[in-house]
């Protein structure tokens, strides 16, 4: 609750809104098919209020936000309102009031975008603008032929070729519906669950709170999609809890921002990025899920031997069977999700629902458990904090990734639109020789330059957009080409200058962020190397059509990795960690050749 302004007609104000975005989400599952130049604006008009209002930083921002937030919603019910006219109009504008709309909209969307995550995206996306409005004077091959501003504008405004794209058809249908998802379950006791299940399962090992804050952030973070979001909350537990067995202070918040970032490649939520990658690809979620759980695995797996190579190191000692929860609490809480992942799991694989279907009965599931706690008691006071925490927290999540996603889909219209997709494509050909892993490390660099500045689903629908087709026109399955982008674009996370779980961590702890970094690339060597070794090895994304073949080369890299990550850490002396760093990278990369 502490979420809500202050004062009782505020908050009971924005309580409803964000009851009443829920519950448009929620409708637009159960009510069958609605027309796209309607859902979409109307999840436009809900959203800006969270971000332009509620999430203004004074009162002057508060102010011009409202004035704003009334313009944009204005035009985008204007817009869900003339559906059916502008249908017809085949994205072309007609008179001034429907380029003023078109103009509103698009400085809206910027403006809510650069509220929500600051400036490098909506300048990204409004050098996109000027390039559509103005590229006709460029010389040379990266010029166009123009295009006449009531149709360039139009067909990113009143068609579904720009904000209501089927990028924006993602975020209202999918992505939306699994945020509210994680809202309930993160409101009830499912968090504690993450926590209780992770410290009984691997608390009394070796390094066993650096192993607990592993798996519970891999948990917690397969529902959040957010490593900043992980680090605040798990960290809030595992760092101190750490700190007290005697770990190094570099070493626990390493250990915090390289087990959260893991948490947006986990299955089976993964965050955003999945679901648009069911809309760029094609491929079903669940084919997307199965694909990905492999390489999931095996980047956690790199991170437990490095810590196992750390506690060797710094004879770190398990958790105190005292601190340990009792194996009732372990049991109760971890129906809290349980139940929920069951229910979603059920709807998704046995009953052949689609994923959105099936998340929107887990959110009822996990609503349920919001009446009761873990000692199995129904407070009433306590059941509707939980209720208003996961509406607002639901609500601000959801406005947050749609102002994202609009303004993305900016950019993907003005490619779409003026040719430039391919231009950049034929560029990165050149640039590489026409050769597959020259193409791969220029896309790598591109994804870690530009996830620097932006979210990892933001970074990954922007390079993968112009990055994308060259990777598959040099031999790389579609589905391979996007998770290998996927994966670099959250390479920021823990990489310098720019990483931001790490400078979170390094935060909550009091350290140094540079040493935290440098502690967090080793533990993570899997972020960089896996992406390298889906390509090198493809049989490891084909789990749901070759079982055998996955498992062998999943084996086969896991190998690599062993050998790489306890050289990097466990090997103290030079040569040693030369030759196992060298072996494990010919391993990881033996699958060219066998």
């Amino acid at each position: 609750m502490d979420m809500l302004p202050k004062g009782r007609v505020h908050a009971a104000f924005w309580l409803l809104l964000a009851t009443a975005l829920v519950g448009y989400h929620l409708a637009l599952i159960f009510s069958g098919l609605v027309p796209n130049l309607v859902s979409r604006p109307l999840h436009m008009a809900f959203i800006l209020p969270f971000i332009l209002v509620l999430g203004a930083s004074g009162p002057a921002s508060r102010i011009s936000g409202a004035i704003i937030a009334a313009l944009g919603v204005a035009a985008a019910l204007w817009i869900a309102l003339n559906a059916d006219r502008l249908g017809d109009q085949y994205g072309f504008l007609e008179g001034n009031f429907q380029v003023a709309v078109a103009v509103v909209l698009l400085g809206v969307t910027l403006e809510a975008a650069r509220r929500a995550i600051g400036w490098p995206l909506p300048l990204v996306a409004a050098s996109a603008l000027l390039y559509g409005l103005f590229g006709q004077y460029i010389p040379g091959q990266f010029g166009h032929s123009g295009t006449p501003i009531n149709s360039f504008l139009g067909t990113l405004t009143i068609a579904e070729g720009g904000i209501w794209g089927s990028l924006t058809g993602v975020s209202v249908g999918v992505v939306s519906i699994f945020v509210i998802f994680g809202a309930v379950l993160n409101a009830g006791e499912a968090g504690q669950g993450f926590m209780n299940v992770a410290a009984a399962f691997a608390g009394r090992l070796k390094g066993g709170a650096a192993k607990v804050s592993v798996i519970s952030s891999a948990l917690f973070g397969s529902i959040s999609g957010s490593a900043s979001a992980n680090v605040a909350s798990t960290g809030a537990i595992t760092l101190p809890a750490m700190t007290k067995l005697g770990y190094p202070k570099r070493l626990a918040a390493a250990v915090e921002a390289v087990a959260s970032s893991g948490g947006q490649i986990m299955p089976p939520l993964m965050g955003a990025g999945a679901f648009v990658m069911v809309e760029l690809t094609g491929v079903p979620y669940t084919a997307i899920m199965a694909a990905a759980v492999l390489p999931a695995f095996l980047y956690f797996l790199a991170v437990w031997v490095g810590i196992n190579a750390y506690a060797r190191r710094f004879d770190l000692k398990g958790v105190d069977a005292a601190d340990r929860p009792a194996s009732r609490d372990v049991i109760i809480t971890s129906l809290f999700f349980l139940v929920p992942f069951t229910v979603l799991l059920w709807g998704m694989f046995w009953a052949q629902f689609t994923p959105e279907y099936a998340a929107a009965l887990a959110i009822l599931a996990g609503a349920l458990l919001l009446f009761v706690n873990g000692n199995l008691q129904c407070k009433r006071e306590q059941v509707a904090a939980r209720f208003a925490s996961a509406v607002i927290t639901a609500a601000r999540q959801v406005s947050m990734i749609a102002a994202i996603i609009l303004c993305a889909s900016i950019i993907i219209g003005v490619l779409s639109i003026t040719g430039l997709g391919v231009k950049v494509t034929s560029l990165i050909l050149e640039g590489a020789g026409g050769l597959l892993w020259p193409s791969l490390l220029l896309t790598a660099l591109a994804c870690l330059i530009l996830g620097m500045e932006v979210p990892t689903t933001a970074a990954y629908v922007i390079c993968v957009s112009v990055a994308g087709p060259a990777l598959t026109q040099l031999g790389l399955e579609p589905l391979q080409a996007h998770l290998f982008v996927f994966w670099f674009a959250l390479l920021s996370t823990i990489t310098p200058p720019v990483c931001g779980a790490v400078f979170i961590a390094a935060g909550m702890i009091g350290e140094n962020w540079l040493k935290v970094a440098l502690t967090a690339m080793a533990l993570g060597i899997g972020l960089y190397i896996i992406p390298l070794g889906m390509v090198a090895n493809p049989d490891m994304l084909r789990l749901a059509e070759a079982p055998v073949a996955a498992l062998i080369a999943t084996v086969r890299v896991a190998l690599g990795l062993t050998l790489l990550s306890y050289g990097l850490i466990g090997a103290r002396r030079p040569v040693p960690t030369v030759l196992m760093v060298v072996g494990g990278l010919c391993v990881v990369f033996s699958g060219l050749y066998f």
